[in-house]
């Protein structure tokens, strides 16, 4: 049984320009910003993936927002197994095709009675937790869930409370606690968990826990659909979101999962530039500031990279945001999508990205200001990509990827691109991009 879980706000603080999604009020502001979830959709074109090589599955989920609207979007069957406004529900009663926000039952018949359970406005992470334990009980034995790095944390804290059968008295089980809030888990077990695997719609997505893109995570619970994917045991990772905006990006383990892994299509966890690589960073950002022109506005996005690029500028750059510069001056500090888009709007403009260490991404993680209209709108030329060269080195060939969500947009970027390793030194690399792959 294949199991869906959705965190409806996740992502959403990513194209407003606040390096996380984490917390109602960051949530107040990015939507204020103008900034929307698309979990929704991207769990949907996941789910679209599935349906087209197996069109009668019955998908195991949480009502409304949370999974069964995806569900039913996919022109699946949704199954009910976790309803945030009254906790788990029978799992053999499907949905009837009504969203948890409109006050109508979200299962078919009568159902039985159970323990009161306080009724919240909104989805939580708790509810996300639930959900996964839910799931799990049910008997899914892959789970995917739409989030980003901290709703793979919730998801495996939701695991980790469950009690499982040992193998050696499958009558006995054996009750493992979920770790505390706010500091790192032991290593669990995972042999006896569902899998699990990250539809990404967040952030920063550091964990290498996630598919490459939508699609590729479908694809990959079809795969599983059809008993032909090995399982190895990942970390999930999170950070402190209000440490991250003061540049103090401290990773720290909160679990394991069992996660379907194939090449190409299971993302590697993001690794940090070391500090004997300093000389090569700061020559890859000299050959980056040597080829700036005059009367063209600049959108630096975040990285370490970037940030000597600003050093050697004399600018002071936002710790992971995307700032414009002009001419030598910083017109604007973390901007948001419409305000990169009203920038781009007054002049010619070519966004400035470096590589994300380990993962190879350049579009689609950490940087989604950059969303695929400001790509559209900056033309034929809008990336100047940045990176020392044992960056590209230590991808063993594998190809950088962009991941919009904008299929035509991601197919316009593929190819090869020309990446400035040095002061005076640039490598032509190839560009990939997953969503265009079945």
């Amino acid at each position: 049984m294949i199991g869906l879980v959705v965190n409806p706000v996740a992502g959403v603080g990513g194209p407003a320009g606040l390096a996380g999604s984490d917390g109602a009020e960051v949530q107040r502001l990015a939507v204020s910003r103008g900034a929307h979830s698309r979990a929704q959709e991207r769990a949907t074109v996941a789910l679209q993936t599935l349906a087209a090589r197996h069109p009668s599955l019955v998908i195991a989920t949480a009502a409304g927002a949370m999974g069964a609207d995806a569900v039913r979007a996919a022109g699946l069957e949704a199954r009910v197994v976790y309803d945030p406004r009254g906790g788990a529900t029978p799992a053999a009663l499907p949905s009837t095709g009504e969203s948890a926000s409109t006050g109508e039952s979200a299962v078919d018949g009568p159902v039985p009675a159970s323990p009161p359970v306080l009724v919240r406005p909104a989805t939580s992470a708790s509810d996300t937790s639930a959900a996964v334990a839910a799931l799990a009980e049910a008997g899914a034995t892959l789970i995917l869930v739409a989030g980003g790095d901290g709703t793979l944390r919730d998801a495996a804290a939701g695991l980790a409370g469950l009690t499982y059968a040992t193998q050696e008295s499958p009558g006995r089980s054996v009750a493992v606690d979920a770790p505390q809030a706010g500091s790192p888990a032991e290593l669990l077990s995972c042999e006896r968990q569902p899998a699990v695997l990250g539809i990404p719609s967040g952030v920063k997505m550091y964990s290498p826990v996630f598919a490459v893109s939508p699609r590729a995570a479908g694809s990959l619970a079809a795969d599983w659909v059809d008993g032909g994917l090995p399982v190895t045991e990942r970390e999930v990772l999170d950070i402190d979101e209000a440490a991250m905006r003061r540049a103090r990006v401290e990773p720290q383990l909160f679990g394991m999962l069992r996660v379907p892994f194939r090449i190409g299509r299971t993302q590697a966890r993001k690794a940090a530039t070391p500090a004997s690589e300093a000389a090569a960073v700061a020559a890859a950002a000299r050959g980056a500031v040597a080829r700036m022109q005059p009367g063209i506005r600049y959108l630096l996005g975040p990285g370490g990279t970037t940030a000597e690029i600003a050093r050697q500028l004399g600018i002071e750059k936002s710790p992971l945001g995307v700032d414009v510069i002009l001419d030598g001056r910083r017109l604007l500090s973390s901007a948001s999508e419409e305000q990169l888009l009203a920038e781009i709007a007054l002049g010619p403009a070519q966004a400035v990205i470096t590589v994300i260490g380990g993962q190879g991404f350049l579009l689609g993680r950490g940087n989604q200001q950059l969303s695929a209209a400001v790509i559209r709108a900056l033309g034929d030329d809008p990336l100047l990509v940045v990176a020392p060269e044992q960056k590209i080195i230590d991808l063993h060939g594998r190809p950088l990827i962009v991941e919009t969500g904008d299929p035509a947009v991601d197919a316009r970027l593929t190819g090869h691109i020309r990446i400035i390793t040095g002061a005076s030194t640039t490598s032509l690399y190839a560009v990939a991009a997953p969503e265009l792959v079945p």
